[in-house]
């Protein structure tokens, strides 16, 4: 976690850490506990396609979690901003994963937003996308 966060961004960065504890305990139950459960949620994981509402979303990680034996994240570059009742954390995803006897080492950016309702910070949206290159895109250059 970055140091120095404060108030609504360290517990956003908190809500994105049970995010990640859910996602390596491969535990539907901490997922969903986890996520905001309404039709407005969208998921996107690497090479999927984009999945809306709680059901397709709540779906997608039990299937991700029947077929996987381990999942493990180091997390980088955390990046939290807040704005009233919406809260988004960027990072890259390094994982190291086993699927079906095969053990990989990938990278991922993600972006995970938060809302924050009556029962705290819920995720509304996690997107991943492997990289592909190094570097950033500058201000300029978006």
């Amino acid at each position: 976690m970055p140091p120095g966060l404060t108030g609504e961004s360290k517990a956003v960065a908190d809500a994105n850490a049970r995010f990640y504890r859910a996602f390596e305990a491969l535990d539907l139950a901490e997922m969903d506990a986890v996520w905001t459960h309404d039709d407005d949620v969208k998921c996107v994981h690497p090479g999927w396609p984009l999945l809306t509402g709680w059901d397709a979303v709540r779906e997608s990680w039990r299937a991700i979690f029947a077929n996987t034996e381990e999942m493990r994240f180091t997390i980088g570059d955390l990046r939290v901003v807040v704005h009233a009742d919406v809260g988004w954390v960027t990072c890259t995803e390094n994982i190291l994963s086993d699927v079906g006897g095969r053990v990989g080492v990938t990278r991922i950016l993600a972006t995970n937003l938060f809302a924050r309702g009556t029962e705290g910070w819920r995720m509304i949206h996690h997107h991943a996308s492997h990289v592909l290159a190094s570097g950033e895109v500058s201000e300029a250059e978006a």
